[in-house]
């Protein structure tokens, strides 16, 4: 038996992955048949994430004993392949081949080309010269937005002092460090200077790749931007601030029918500044295509958590411009200038000239939504380093306020049915839609699977005949999850809706609207791919938050569980926190990182660590 035929028939290979190397051997019966395993495994990378594949490591994508080309042959035989092109330059287009091997790493050619574009329309943005500035005039407004920036370090104030000079900046932190107030703060001191200088106000697009995760960020800019106009800023640069945000999707500008968008290279996006927030969620040819859009002279920020799962598709971006960018805690010379000249006004010098990566960063630090409700921070701090024996000493502890372990619990329906089935039966005595959907965040089980007992599905079946007994269908009060693009209805993978029976007793599914007071409503049998959102996969609530959430572990460890995949869990609740299932199982998670092959970071520059090839894999 061929080694294409032993992973075909141990299930290793989804169907589309082997008859990519089946139509490749018809087509030139001479290829070498470790050249067609290749082949199956790139269209595999991609479809566990990764960018590409490398036949160093065939194990990171299939479990069990399979007897492996050398590294070293199985490249050479690459090498030789008709089917593979081998570009001279990081930078050219591949040949027209349907495989490219650079770098050591095997990509489908779709996907080296999305790392390409990407790559290079970061440092074509990065790169704009912005107008030079003097920064005095803004030192007074500068001083009321960050009043401890004088006193000591304010990562904030360096934050926007760094965004100000600079028209690609990456600003990172968990959950409550200060995101989007630092970009209110950002944006006003752009209307105050262009005000100034008697220009019209800059737009400003906001964007996300949820449609909840644009409306978290619009909600919390209209906050900060009320609390700074109760604190005496300015009305009238209040006003300027955008006041609702959108999905990605949206933003580019769906073409029904069609994977294009209507802006593009030749057509980019009318704003001039575009905020993009939840950054580790957007997968590689997403972001290929917003940094396509946007223009050059375009200030491109974004937001994001480095700590948090990567994208559920193909490709880790946030975390390789991240490491290409440094670790975010140095301030480069013309920075800090940047920032005294604020806090002691002075006229900037010019930009030392660009470094290899021309995007800048800061990593905020301290967190601001500690509250007595819940106290997350130690938890998290201990899970995203990975220390298990603390991590464990703080559940068992029971002293975080509002977290609570459930150990060994591998359903919550068995200790908390009652309770969790009021939550969601209130779901379907709401006034109106638009109530209905704002409780719908309430309350999540959060999972690591999709199927078996701890996974979505199966707690979903169970809760489903617990809320409509054995034939459920689409009754009053379900909550949907939408798990495919339907540019059609303009409904996105991972939107969330509710089903409402009228008065008659007609059922119409209900998702949120551009406006959130005016939902839209569907008949059932036309949405698009779709679930019950009672339960989730992590993946699935990146973007979101939640009053409660359960974190569900299941029964046994498996290669999806990892510290990411426990952090971004655990960072989606507001109020309250459950955790259920073994310290082991939890112990073994936390000794994983959730990584990606990637060869985006050595395109935009990155050093390789000691030990590693220059594409190692991007860790979420």
């Amino acid at each position: 038996m061929t080694l294409l035929s032993e992973l075909r028939n141990t299930g290793q290979l989804r169907t589309l992955d082997h008859a990519l190397a089946i139509s490749l051997g018809r087509l030139r019966p001479e290829t070498a048949p470790s050249v067609l395993v290749a082949a199956a495994l790139a269209s595999l990378a991609v479809s566990q994430g990764h960018a590409g594949f490398d036949p160093a490591q065939p194990q990171r994508l299939v479990e069990g004993g399979f007897d492996w080309p050398s590294p070293t042959q199985w490249l050479e035989q690459l090498r030789e392949s008709e089917w593979v092109a081998l570009p001279e330059q990081p930078g050219v287009a591949s040949a027209d081949a349907p495989l490219v091997l650079e770098n050591g790493l095997l990509y489908l050619r779709r996907y080296r080309e999305y790392e390409r574009q990407l790559a290079e329309g970061l440092q074509r943005i990065g790169r704009f010269a912005l107008p030079s500035m003097a920064l005095e005039s803004l030192a007074s407004l500068f001083a009321q937005l960050f009043p401890d920036a004088a006193g000591g370090v304010d990562h904030q104030a360096r934050a926007a002092a760094v965004t100000l000079r600079h028209p690609l900046s990456l600003v990172t932190g968990g959950p409550g460090t200060g995101k989007t107030t630092t970009i209110a703060r950002l944006l006003l001191l752009l209307v105050a200077q262009a005000m100034q200088a008697g220009r019209p106000a800059p737009r400003v697009a906001l964007a996300a790749p949820t449609g909840r995760a644009a409306e978290r960020m619009a909600e919390s800019l209209r906050l900060a931007t009320q609390r700074l106009q109760a604190d005496g800023v300015d009305p009238a640069l209040c006003e300027a601030l955008p006041g609702s945000g959108t999905t990605l999707h949206r933003l580019l500008g769906v073409i029904p029918d069609s994977p294009r968008f209507r802006h593009h290279a030749d057509n980019p996006l009318p704003f001039d500044v575009v905020v993009v927030d939840e950054a580790s969620m957007i997968d590689l040819p997403m972001m290929a295509k917003l940094v396509e859009a946007t223009a050059s002279g375009t200030r491109l920020i974004l937001l994001g958590d480095p700590d948090q799962l990567p994208s559920v598709e193909a490709g880790d971006v946030l975390s390789a411009i991240l490491r290409a960018s440094g670790d975010g805690e140095g301030t480069r010379s013309d920075d800090a200038r940047a920032l005294q000249s604020l806090l002691a006004p002075a006229t900037l010098r010019p930009d030392a000239p660009p470094t290899a990566f021309a995007g800048r960063r800061v990593q905020l630090q301290r967190g601001y939504r500690q509250g007595q409700a819940l106290d997350l921070a130690p938890l998290a701090t201990a899970v995203r380093n990975g220390d298990g024996a603390a991590a464990m000493a703080l559940l068992r502890q029971g002293e975080l306020a509002g977290v609570s372990f459930h150990e060994g619990l591998l359903d919550p329906l068995q200790e908390q049915r009652e309770h969790l089935l009021a939550r969601w039966r209130a779901l379907g005595d709401a006034a109106d839609p638009a109530q209905a959907l704002a409780q719908a965040g309430r309350l999540r089980i959060l999972t690591a699977l999709r199927e078996g007992a701890q996974g979505a599905r199966g707690l979903n079946s169970r809760i489903e005949a617990l809320l409509a007994g054995a034939n459920p269908g689409y009754f009053h009060g379900r909550l949907l999850l939408v798990t495919e693009n339907s540019y059609r209805h303009r409904l996105f993978n991972g939107d969330i809706g509710i089903c409402l029976r009228d008065g008659s007793g007609a059922t119409a599914a209900w998702f949120p609207g551009d406006v959130p007071t005016q939902p839209r409503a569907f008949h059932p049998a036309a949405l698009p791919a779709h679930e019950s959102a009672f339960a989730m996969t992590v993946h699935r609530a990146q973007g979101s938050e939640f009053d409660e959430v359960w974190l569900q572990l299941p029964r046994h460890d498996t290669r999806v569980l990892s510290r990411e995949l426990v952090y971004t869990g655990l960072t989606r609740a507001r109020q309250r926190l459950h955790v259920a299932g073994s310290a082991e199982v939890l112990g073994l998670a936390l000794q994983r990182h959730a990584s990606r092959l990637s060869g985006l970071a050595w395109r935009l520059g990155a050093q390789p660590v000691q030990g590693e090839l220059p594409f190692t894999p991007s860790s979420g």
